[in-house]
C-alpha cells in the first residue's frame, strides 16, 4: 500500500489530503464494507473524509486525523491479506487498543502476549480479539495466572473473554475440562418456584454461559461435551466438597457469592487447575446485609502476587455505545444516593 500527501484541491479546501493506493482491488472493496459502510464508520468515529477513486483511498481532514485514518487502513488491509475479515468490531478494536507494544500482524501467530504481540485467542468457530488495552491485559493475565480476577461493569467482555480461554486451552490440551458456574441469585427480583428437573429450574440462571459457549464451539461439539461431563455449568451451591483438578473454572457474577461460599469455591482449586472469576461490584443482588463474597475475596487476596486482579471502566464497554453512557451516567450519580 502506497500514501503519499496531496496538495489543497483549491483554495476552500485548504487541509492537505492523504492519497492511499491499494493493490489488491478485491481486498480494497472488502476494507470498504458493504456499501462503504467501514469507510462511513471511520470517519464518523476519526473526524475525516473518505474519498474512493477506483484502487485509491483520499483521506481529507486535520493533517494528524488524516495520518490517524491512514494508519487504521493500513492496519486493516493487513488484517486481510492475512485472511482475516474486517467488521465494525475491528475498527473499534484498533482505535481503541495501544499497537505501540506490538509487531506487525501475521498468520500463525497465536497468543505472543508473552513476547509482545498480538493476543489473539483461537476456537474452534472463531478467532476472539481483545478491543481494549483492559482487555488485552486481561487475556495475558489469564494465560499467566492460575488464580484470575475480571471486575468491572456489564458489556466489558469478562466473562466472554474469559470463557474463550477456556475453550482455547482446552483444545490445546492444557486442561482437561471445563467448569462454569454462577450464583443462583435472581436481580432485583422473586421468580418462586420453578418448573421442571433440576437442569431446567437452573438453566435460566446459566444462559449467559450457554451463549458464550455456542460463540466458541460448535453446537455438535458442545453438545457431546457437555454428555460426557467433560464441560460443566452448574450453580454455585454445587462445587461444595469437590477438588478441581485439571480444569478450567469460571465464577461468573461474583458478587452475588457470599463470603463462604466464595471460600468454598476458591480452596476448590486442584492440581493443574485454573480458576477466573468475574463480577461487578455495583450489581450485587444478596439480601440487604449479607456482604459480597467479591469484595471480601478483593481485600484478602489483592497482596498475593500470583493472583491477578484486572479492572475495566465505562471506556471498556463493547456492547451498543449507550451502554456506556448509561454507566457512565449512574456512576456519576452514586454519590447522591
Amino acid at each position: 500500500m502506497a500514501t503519499s500527501v496531496l496538495p489543497p484541491s483549491s483554495e476552500h479546501a485548504p487541509a492537505p489530503q492523504l492519497l492511499l493506493e491499494f493493490p489488491d482491488n478485491r481486498l480494497l472493496i472488502e476494507l470498504c464494507g458493504e456499501f462503504d459502510r467501514n469507510l462511513a464508520e471511520i470517519e464518523q468515529r476519526v473526524g475525516v473524509q473518505i474519498i474512493r477513486r477506483g484502487n485509491q483511498l483520499i483521506v481529507h481532514g486535520d493533517p494528524d486525523l488524516c495520518q490517524q485514518a491512514a494508519d487504521l487502513l493500513e492496519v486493516l488491509y493487513e488484517r486481510l491479506e492475512t485472511g482475516r475479515p474486517v467488521a465494525t468490531a475491528d475498527i473499534d478494536r484498533e482505535l481503541r487498543l495501544d499497537r505501540s507494544d506490538e509487531e506487525g500482524p501475521g498468520p500463525d501467530r497465536q497468543l505472543e502476549m508473552f513476547s509482545g504481540g498480538k493476543v489473539e485467542i483461537k476456537t474452534r468457530k472463531k478467532l476472539v480479539e481483545p478491543r481494549t488495552d483492559a482487555q488485552k491485559a486481561y487475556v495475558k493475565n489469564l494465560f499467566e495466572h492460575e488464580l484470575a480476577f475480571g471486575i468491572g461493569p456489564a458489556g466489558t467482555g469478562k466473562t466472554y473473554l474469559a470463557v474463550a480461554v477456556g475453550v482455547s486451552m482446552f483444545i490445546q490440551g492444557h486442561v482437561d475440562k471445563i467448569i462454569l458456574c454462577r450464583p443462583a441469585v435472581e436481580a432485583g427480583e422473586r421468580l418462586g418456584f420453578l418448573p421442571g428437573t433440576q437442569e431446567e429450574k437452573v438453566d435460566p440462571y446459566m444462559q449467559p454461559l450457554y451463549d458464550a459457549l455456542n460463540d466458541f464451539l460448535p453446537g455438535k461439539q458442545l453438545a457431546k461435551l457437555k454428555e460426557e461431563k467433560t464441560i460443566e455449568i452448574a450453580p454455585l451451591a454445587f462445587m461444595r466438597g469437590r477438588t478441581l483438578s485439571n480444569a478450567y473454572v469460571v465464577l461468573d457474577e461474583a458478587q452475588n457469592a457470599t463470603s463462604m461460599q466464595m471460600k468454598m469455591f476458591l480452596t476448590r482449586l486442584g492440581e493443574g487447575s485454573r480458576m477466573v472469576i468475574t463480577g461487578d461490584r455495583t450489581q450485587i443482588d444478596l439480601p440487604r446485609g449479607v456482604p459480597s463474597g467479591l469484595a471480601d475475596a478483593e481485600r484478602l487476596l489483592k497482596a498475593i502476587p500470583k493472583i491477578s486482579f484486572n479492572y475495566f471502566t465505562a471506556k471498556d464497554v463493547v456492547r451498543h455505545p449507550l451502554v456506556a453512557a448509561i454507566i457512565e451516567a449512574y456512576e456519576a450519580d452514586e454519590p447522591r444516593v
